[in-house]
């Protein structure tokens, strides 16, 4: 698995346990990003993302909240809210990821850790986030989930084998 794909399920194992657990796992966030890897590349990448989209979580609900047809935010399933959060964080607060990357991750993490059609919907949301974010007013349907894609991360800066 490549680091920056081990960095975000840290990142979205500790933003769910944030969601859940409430402030109360706030002092532990450290501590469990440090035990969940040996890497530092991979820790400190966590640890951005992670202190990155929690505080911001109001910004990334309303975002989300107008993006999702039909679906408020607190009635989304912990995960699939969770990566939604990340997500939207990346596409808004980090311009050094390309926008496509943090889709398309999100909607992997959503294949690998949620419901069957969790990455469809992560991918509409998504793709609804970033028009909202560009200012765009029509929000076009995009490629579905099951369309290939490439991790333009990937390719911009390969990584060594491990």
């Amino acid at each position: 698995m490549k680091r920056r794909e081990q960095s975000r399920q840290i990142a979205l194992q500790a933003l769910y346990q944030l969601d859940l657990r409430g402030e109360e796992f706030g002092p532990q966030i450290v501590a469990f990003l440090r035990e969940s890897t040996r890497d530092p590349e991979v820790y400190f990448f966590a640890r951005r993302l992670t202190e990155g989209a929690w505080p911001w979580r109001a910004e990334a609900d309303k975002l989300i909240d107008q993006a999702a047809e039909h679906w408020r935010i607190e009635r989304m399933a912990p995960i699939d809210r969770n990566i939604l959060r990340l997500a939207t964080w990346e596409i808004c607060e980090a311009p050094d990821i390309p926008d496509r990357v943090s889709i398309d991750q999100g909607i992997e993490l959503a294949k690998r850790f949620s419901a069957a059609e969790s990455g469809a919907f992560v991918n509409g949301v998504l793709d609804r986030v970033l028009r909202l974010a560009k200012g765009e007013a029509a929000v076009p349907a995009s490629r579905t989930a099951e369309e290939p894609h490439a991790d333009e991360e990937t390719a911009a800066h390969p990584e060594p084998e491990e």
